[in-house]
């Protein structure tokens, strides 16, 4: 039988909320199962960009990525967030350790190419070196991901913090029963955008194309659950999608997907 391995992908306003981050990290903390935490950047590369007069291009959802934008993301994302993460699940007792894709040579990228857009220095992920990353797991240490990656020839990458989670979730089911859970501001998957109590308790991919075609899923969640039935196919065993309380033991308001 396969060991649980539990990878928890966090971002959006959840980063933003010191009050709702530190009530997920601390029922981070509290669950004993191996586990993986990646994380984006939420507004904070942003509002720094505003800060030094860069202007941030997006692309449906998308960061474009030049050479100043990817300087503002690594110092964030790899530095300041990452850090402060790590520094508060040490506070609760979960032994973590920051990392970008490039230390331990962990993840893998390629520079995008898109035959129209000009994304800048955007990677979309080749290769995750699990063995590598798995030796910290097997003594002891939490894995802090956050998603700036390398292309093995010196290149940071800016790279999707759901394709990461969905990466590693992917890389790792071949020797784990991994479960993959997203945490954002929201409670879950939900059939209007517009109420947060709408959540959908069960989703499958007949029913994601249906709302999808419907214009009934928000374009933001697309990139995300397209990540998710994909990670689904490739043998990850679960997937949940919910808001911060989604790792306290008794929640229960989250859109559980499946095939």
């Amino acid at each position: 039988m396969k060991t649980q391995l539990d990878i928890i992908k966090i971002g959006g306003n959840l980063i933003d909320d010191e009050s709702s981050l530190t009530n997920f990290l601390n029922h981070f903390s509290a669950n004993k199962t191996l586990k993986i935490l990646v994380h984006g950047g939420g507004r904070s590369a942003t509002q720094l960009s505003e800060r030094l007069g860069i202007k941030t291009q997006m692309l449906e959802g998308r960061r474009i990525t030049n050479e100043e934008d990817l300087e503002v993301v690594t110092m964030v994302y790899a530095g300041l967030i990452n850090k402060k993460i790590v520094a508060e699940l040490q506070h609760y007792g979960c032994n973590a350790i920051g990392l970008s894709g490039c230390d331990m040579n962990s993840i893998l990228a390629k520079k995008r190419h898109h035959p129209y857009i000009d994304f800048g220095f955007v990677g979309d992920i080749e290769k995750v070196n699990v063995s590598n990353i798995d030796l910290l797991l097997k003594n002891g240490f939490c894995p802090v991901f956050s998603a700036i990656t390398h292309d093995g020839r010196g290149q940071l990458l800016n790279t999707n913090a759901d394709t990461v989670a969905a990466q590693l979730a992917i890389s790792f089911s071949e020797t784990y029963n991994v479960r993959l859970l997203y945490c954002f501001e929201k409670n879950g998957v939900l059939s209007n955008p517009e109420d947060d109590f709408s959540v959908i308790p069960f989703l499958d991919k007949d029913l994601y194309q249906e709302l999808k075609t419907a214009g009934a899923i928000s374009k933001g969640m697309i990139p995300k659950l397209d990540n998710c039935f994909e990670a689904l196919v490739m043998g990850v065993s679960e997937i949940n999608i919910g808001g911060s309380g989604m790792m306290n033991p008794i929640a229960f308001n989250f859109t559980k997907l499946s095939l």
